[in-house]
């Protein structure tokens, strides 16, 4: 299942591990992305953390660490070829694989549902 925060960051839970991501909507609203900072494996992160950045066309974009963990793994295609992210933000475009999450930090998220009721919200 997929949950969003109001960053446009998404995360998809299979068991005890996180895989992050940007929305579509982020996608659409920046631009072609022209560059990435990935964050660093094996780093401790709590929610709110500065875990990385995307440059695109129009504006930069912060990633923030969505959950708290340990960042396990980083999509190491995105270094040669960010255009991933374009193409396919919430699939082959993901960011990073955090584990050892708390689930509780969940709650403070938003499933498909409400998040597309957000993006609803923006457009008034």
């Amino acid at each position: 299942m997929k949950y969003y925060t109001e960053d446009h960051i998404w995360v998809e839970i299979r068991g005890d591990e996180a895989t992050v991501g940007i929305s579509q909507y982020a996608v659409d609203e920046l631009g072609e992305i022209q560059g990435i900072e990935l964050p660093p494996e094996d780093e401790d992160v709590i929610v709110g953390d500065d875990i990385g950045a995307l440059e695109f066309a129009h504006d930069d974009m912060t990633i923030y660490a969505p959950l708290s963990g340990t960042i396990t793994a980083i999509n190491e295609e995105l270094e040669s070829d960010p255009e991933l992210i374009d193409e396919s933000p919430e699939d082959k475009g993901w960011i990073c694989k955090i584990n050892n999450i708390d689930d509780s930090e969940l709650d403070d998220m938003m499933n498909e549902t409400g998040y597309r009721k957000f993006l609803r919200s923006l457009k008034h």
